[in-house]
């Protein structure tokens, strides 16, 4: 008989991913949301397990249930999870539940501020194309794979790990849920002010993820960031095989990124300094599952990124029309560095949203100093109603110009009059790169795409 769980909160991303995951390996599946909005109705409706109502009924929560899977999205009064939780069914958060349905597997982690999704999309691809059969775990929706997550009988399974808090019971971050075997950290740089409020606080958390590391585990770190490379040299050698990494060797000729290796130069469809160390920790993760650097090369060329990871919506001979997630200074100023140094002899307007809380937050922007000095001209688009769910200030150019250390800042607080402006530009020999963790309120960008298609 198959197993039935119940989900709180079945709309989020990953939520949903898993929900879906679960319905194709046989489980049955019901669950209950507040909002749920698109592409998760969609996929919910069709695989039959969308919601009929908004809200959360008691009735749903019975004695049959072999499970509840609770999203960071409930709160802890919860009407379903308070009755679950009298009839003693088991609650599960995700990472809980992951890591359940992968006690037998060897586990690998992708940790880290930045990079997570990038290095395990890439993993996933060169694994996919090699035909290895795994398991897996992303934040976003990559090319080839219909879900963020799939759960089977694969010996492995790729895990990103996200330091965010794992559940409304549980205050933790996630990645402490997962047990790795095979630990990779990208890098460090303050993010989710608003749980950690001191940046020691936050790095703690990594180093009580790396203190986690089992005899005979593997650590593989960026060495290019201090902090990592600080956290790699107090880990005990003589129980956990230590692999330090910066990024690949490389070159670009003409715009295009290509590898140096020893088996020649090899084309690439990403670039960027922290793409090139994304893809350098990935190859290190391949080559501790087996997996050989000639494999990796020959697959790693037709990587072409994970979704809003530099994703290119229009291009001609002199132009590009980028979208990227880059949200976190140490993000934002990765891919500015990035798209400037791959077309130095173009114009780039950079455009950041900002749209998280520590973005939004006037008391923590002044950690985005200097992180869009690369491009040529520099726009901050804020949605008033944003930062008034968030409870917070709507700050002025002026606060914004101190906070990017920038005196040519232009700000937009409304999202016609942006649209308006980037659609009298010339984008002849010109970038345009639209950076958020959000969506510009859906701008049509349509006009702009074929300004920049017939250059």
């Amino acid at each position: 008989m198959s197993k039935k769980f119940h989900f709180i909160a079945i709309g989020g991303a990953v939520m949903h991913n898993l929900a879906l995951s679960m319905v194709s390996q046989g489980f049955e599946v019901s669950g209950s949301d507040d909002e749920i909005y698109e592409p998760s109705r969609t996929r919910l409706f069709n695989a039959g397990i969308l919601p009929n109502q908004k809200g959360w009924f008691e009735e749903k929560i019975h004695p049959e249930l072999d499970g509840i899977i609770l999203g960071m999205h409930a709160r802890i009064d919860n009407p379903e999870l308070t009755k679950a939780k009298a009839l003693g069914i088991p609650v599960y958060s995700f990472p809980e539940f992951i890591y359940n349905q992968s006690q037998e597997k060897k586990r690998v982690v992708i940790s880290g501020s930045h990079g997570k999704t990038s290095i395990t999309s890439m993993i996933l691809h060169v694994l996919k194309a090699e035909g290895v059969a795994f398991d897996y775990l992303v934040g976003a929706q990559i090319a080839g794979f219909d879900l963020m997550v799939k759960l089977s009988d694969a010996p492995i399974i790729i895990i990103e790990g996200d330091e965010y808090l794992t559940s409304p019971l549980d205050r933790r971050p996630k990645f402490f849920h997962y047990q790795h075997d095979i630990l990779l950290m990208s890098g460090i740089a303050w993010d989710h002010f608003n749980v950690f409020p001191t940046f020691e606080n936050y790095v703690e958390q990594f180093e009580k993820l790396v203190a986690m590391t089992p005899e005979n585990g593997v650590f593989i770190y960026c060495e290019r960031d201090p902090i990592v490379k600080k956290l790699g040299e107090n880990c005990p050698a003589d129980s956990v095989k230590l692999i330090p990494y910066q990024a690949h060797p490389s070159k670009i000729i003409d715009g295009v990124t290509y590898l140096e290796t020893n088996l020649g130069t090899i084309p690439i469809e990403i670039f960027g300094d922290h793409n090139l160390q994304n893809l350098q920790g990935a190859l290190e993760v391949c080559q501790s599952l087996g997996l050989s650097a000639e494999v990796f090369y020959k697959h790693i060329q037709t990587f072409q990124g994970a979704a809003k990871r530099q994703e290119i919506l229009a291009k001609s001979a002199t132009s590009i029309l980028y979208r990227d997630f880059a949200h976190a200074p140490s993000k934002l100023q990765a891919t500015v560095k990035a798209v400037k140094n791959q077309f130095p002899e173009r114009k780039l307007i950079a455009i950041q949203e900002l749209h998280t809380y520590s973005s939004l937050n006037k008391d923590f922007v002044h950690n985005y100093a200097h992180t869009i000095d690369d491009a040529d001209e520099a726009i901050i688009y804020l949605n008033p109603k944003a930062v008034s769910l968030k409870k917070l200030e709507l700050m002025d150019e002026s606060t914004l110009r101190e906070g990017f250390q920038r005196n040519d800042i232009k700000l937009f607080t409304e999202i016609q009059k942006l649209k308006d402006y980037l659609e009298s530009k010339s984008y002849q020999n010109t970038n345009l790169l639209l950076m958020s963790s959000g969506n510009y309120d859906d701008m049509d960008l349509s006009s702009i795409k074929e300004k920049i298609n017939q250059n």
